[in-house]
């Protein structure tokens, strides 16, 4: 799903996490929250309290996934960009340390503002 070389992702709609969380649940940890989750056709990620998880669903009956795991600790940098008039879709880049620019489009009414802040809370501790 999220190719790390060219930095970005398909768009992303929102969905309820609950949509997700029996496939997801099994990788959490103890008392970690799912926040936010977001969907392709098939790949998804998910906003947690304690990091974002990318799903990679592959081959064609979809049974195997790759899980992708990356911290709110480790984000050095993020910017987000609004939704316009002509330009319904929103942008979030996030900078890892150790993996460079992460870029998730996402389509819709996707509050970005909100998410931005959501990362500051946990990122900036």
């Amino acid at each position: 799903m999220i190719d790390f070389k060219n930095a970005s992702v398909m768009k992303l709609g929102e969905i309820d996490p609950g949509e997700i969380l029996g496939d997801v649940s099994p990788i959490l940890i103890e008392s970690e929250r799912i926040l936010h989750a977001f969907k392709t056709v098939r790949d998804y990620v998910v906003f947690t309290d304690r990091r974002l998880i990318t799903v990679n669903v592959q081959g064609i009956t979809g049974k195997k996934r790759d899980y992708s795991s990356l911290p709110w600790a480790r984000v050095q940098a993020w910017s987000v960009e609004t939704a316009g008039k002509l330009d319904l879709d929103s942008e979030l880049e996030l900078w890892f340390s150790g993996l460079g620019k992460v870029r998730l489009e996402f389509k819709g009414k996707v509050d970005i503002r909100a998410i931005g802040q959501l990362i500051g809370a946990f990122a900036l501790r």
